[in-house]
């Protein structure tokens, strides 16, 4: 399946549902409780992040599209750590405060990244259905996908007005649903429980045909547009009237804490479909999703750049040659993940041993190395008739082939100051004989807070002189 990776950015998502306040206490532990068999945590480090519905709408602010969220919070210290948090995040925050019931918080006591206790701090909430249906009718005209986060806290009281009022604006309604009984979220456009939910419903599936008729089955019922069964090691399958069924492998390469992989998957896959995206491609790349978050200690949001270096990786284009808008956004996954950029620049119109060392090199300055060739014109204006001996596609074919490489660009001008000034570089880095102040948009590289070295010539190695040798032959 080819993958891409959308723009989020007007890709509004509105979420309802149960908000609550993971909370983590973390800590070491040397001792024994001289009062009981336990151990005695010394709390270093107190952690709030996001959680339920609230989880889902930062995950889907992180990839950087806009988030809506409707839900219900006391009013209490735990409810303003909430809202600052999603606030920073970027999530525009609708919430029903309630004076005589506190915000739902998980709190779980953490050592050396072991969860060694969780306490819950929870009441069902007492909500007005109406008041919090009126809010969501509100805001729906500024949505393009509406997510119900149910986890049976309370907040969701009639699911039904808000599908049906998606259903009027041609919202689609995505549901992570809950409890035993699913015929409140008939008539969604998707539900995505996972094997233990799915078999609560339709009894136990004894393999994989069972699964997909008893989901072909409930999808009839309860008149659903599709139904996304998550299977934890086993992967994904996707269910939809008149299609195959799409069964797509767990893609974890280390399961380190489930914890949010489910608010994962809606959001990534609420972000997608908002992007206009087909629903198989949305599944995948929520699949890629829940593999990066398992990977991560408690609630964690996926960012952008996460996200877009593992569709990379699974197209097999995390290195080779791009265009200056496929660049840009290389360079801004690799900044995000703390990644120098190095760049370089020539003609390199025949390889030869003094490029490879040259090449090697300039990779050591740092993380990933940019190597931008002059084009053909600029290579005849620059070498004089009869030059490139090599097209630019070729060049840069063998140059991406080089282990040293990560991204080849082409530019067009004699001189790559115009590449220079947007791609930023950490490190510009130049072969020859000659002065740093020599090196052609040094001033643009320092400008930006970077650097310029120059490195020293292999001797007996010039393009120049075996071209002119074979000629003379």
């Amino acid at each position: 399946m080819k993958l891409s990776m959308p723009r989020f950015d007007q890709a509004p998502v509105l979420v309802v549902g149960d908000v609550m306040l993971d909370r983590y206490w973390h800590g070491g532990t040397s001792r024994i409780s001289p009062e009981a068999p336990v151990p005695v945590v010394k709390v270093e480090q107190i952690e709030d992040r996001p959680g339920g519905a609230a989880n889902v709408a930062l995950n889907i602010a992180a990839l950087g599209a806009p988030a809506m969220l409707v839900g219900i919070t006391g009013i209490d210290e735990a409810a303003a750590s909430l809202t600052d948090s999603l606030n920073a995040a970027g999530v525009d925050v609708h919430f029903q405060r309630l004076a005589e019931q506190p915000t739902i918080v998980k709190l779980r006591v953490m050592s050396r990244h072991q969860q060694l206790l969780r306490m819950d701090f929870e009441e069902a909430f007492d909500t007005n259905a109406e008041a919090l249906a009126a809010e969501v009718e509100r805001l729906l005209p500024q949505a393009k996908v509406l997510v119900l986060s149910d986890y049976g806290k309370g907040a969701l009281k009639n699911h039904q007005a808000l599908i049906q009022a998606a259903r009027r604006r041609g919202v689609p309604v995505l549901a992570d649903p809950k409890g035993k009984d699913f015929s409140i979220y008939r008539g969604a456009s998707l539900i995505t429980p996972n094997l233990s939910e799915f078999e609560s419903i339709v009894g136990r599936c004894a393999d994989e045909a069972d699964l997909v008729a008893k989901g072909a089955g409930l999808m009839q019922e309860l008149e659903l547009g599709s139904l996304l069964v998550t299977r934890g090691e086993h992967g994904m399958t996707l269910l939809r009237p008149g299609h195959s069924p799409l069964h797509l492998p767990a893609r974890a390469r280390e399961v380190f804490d489930v914890t949010g992989a489910g608010d994962t998957v809606i959001s990534t896959l609420a972000a997608a479909l908002a992007t206009g995206e087909e629903l198989p491609q949305a599944v995948a790349l929520a699949n890629l999703a829940a593999g990066i978050v398992v990977g991560k200690l408690g609630t964690a949001a996926i960012s952008a750049p996460e996200l877009r270096r593992a569709v990379q990786r699974e197209q097999g284009s995390e290195r080779g040659v791009l265009s200056l808008d496929q660049l840009l956004l290389a360079i801004e996954d690799a900044r995000a993940h703390g990644e120098k950029i190095v760049f370089t620049n020539g003609c390199f119109d025949i390889l030869h041993a003094g490029h490879v060392t040259y090449l090697e090199q300039a990779r050591a300055q740092g993380d990933r190395l940019v190597l931008a060739v002059n084009d053909d014109a600029s290579v005849s204006r620059l070498k004089g008739p009869g030059r490139p001996i090599n097209s630019v596609e070729r060049r840069m074919a063998v140059l991406a082939g080089l282990g040293a490489v990560d991204w080849v660009v082409s530019f067009h001008e004699d001189t790559p100051e115009r590449l220079l000034g947007q791609v930023k570089p950490d490190v510009l880095v130049k072969g020859g004989d000659y002065g740093i102040d020599q090196v052609v948009g040094a001033d643009i590289v320092r400008a930006h807070g970077g650097e310029v070295r120059v490195l020293g010539l292999v001797e007996n190695s010039s393009t120049t002189a075996i071209v002119e040798k074979i000629r003379s032959k």
